[in-house]
């Protein structure tokens, strides 16, 4: 009989939060992470607290990650997903399963399986379908790559909810780019449309035509939601929106709406307003277009 997996994550954000906690709850007890921020000021805590909050063991290095680990599991931004896969790759060796979970274009999913395969491990392609909260660690996945039978054999067990796409590396990849042309388009929409609305008064009778427009959508619920998402992931969103640009570009595609998409992000995080609301999305979407008017009316240097 097969032993449960001991399972490492490079990066414990979001996504490595979640889905660690739902993969603790379903029974597998070896469960440890490393993060570079682990230390850091204010973003340590949260991730120490966050450790304890999932039995999850935190390592000092990679090495140390790698050393003890039967299936690594890339949860970091998108522009580190290569770094952390050549950070990781020195300690990696047969037997052992690498899943890049990153939101980037097929191209550098692609490297990322050069840089893993060469070290003997397996890589496996894995696009994640949906925010990890609160479907935890069976938010819908995508699997691919010449790892990807022997990962959902050993993790199907304990809940993952995962589609086989391909052993060729990058199909995965392009189903979760083209969708967050979509997804994340919507966020930077919304909060474009809740930002002019509200300075006019507008916003009910603007998300009721919507409404009749599209019905069975709760469009006020939906901005608000949206609006929280841009607050709190928007650096991490521009980065991914960057992938996209890149993924349509590489097809062919002029990437105009992933690159508008790009700048509304950017200007979330620059704004400051993931620091405004404390790092939590804001209650609803009148709280985030009044916090958005107050710093117009006072200009000030950016949070950091």
């Amino acid at each position: 009989m097969q032993s449960d997996p001991r399972i490492g994550f490079v990066g414990f954000g979001e996504a490595g939060y979640h889905i660690a906690g739902g993969l603790r709850g379903a029974g597998i007890e070896g469960i440890l992470a490393f993060d570079i921020n682990s230390e850091t000021p204010g973003l340590g805590e949260k991730i120490r607290r966050r450790a304890e909050e999932t039995g999850t063991r935190l390592v000092r290095s990679n090495a140390e990650l790698t050393g003890a680990s039967d299936i690594v599991i890339s949860t970091v931004t998108a522009n580190q997903a290569l770094a952390a896969a050549q950070q990781n790759a020195p300690g990696l060796h047969a037997g052992q399963l690498y899943a890049d979970l990153n939101s980037v274009s097929p191209v550098l999913k692609q490297s990322i399986d050069r840089v893993i395969t060469a070290t003997g491990a397996r890589f496996v392609e894995v696009a994640v379908m949906a925010p990890a909260p609160p479907y935890g660690h069976k938010v819908p996945m995508l699997v691919g790559g010449a790892g990807a039978t022997e990962f959902i054999e050993r993790m199907k067990p304990f809940g993952m909810q995962m589609e086989f796409t391909s052993v060729k590396v990058g199909e995965a990849a392009a189903t979760k780019m083209c969708r967050s042309v979509i997804v994340k388009g919507m966020e930077a929409l919304l909060t474009e449309c809740v930002l002019g609305a509200s300075r006019y008064g507008a916003e009910e009778r603007v998300f009721k035509s919507l409404s009749e427009t599209f019905p069975g959508l709760d469009w006020a619920e939906m901005a608000t939601y949206m609006v929280g998402r841009v607050v709190v992931h928007g650096e991490r969103r521009a980065r991914e929106m960057e992938e996209v640009a890149e993924t349509l570009r590489s097809s062919g595609v002029d990437p105009i709406m992933a690159e508008a998409t790009v700048r509304r992000m950017d200007w979330s995080a620059q704004l400051g307003l993931k620091q405004l609301f404390g790092g939590e999305a804001p209650a609803t979407h009148r709280e985030f277009a009044d916090a958005v008017a107050e710093l117009d009316r006072v200009p000030s240097e950016p949070r950091r």
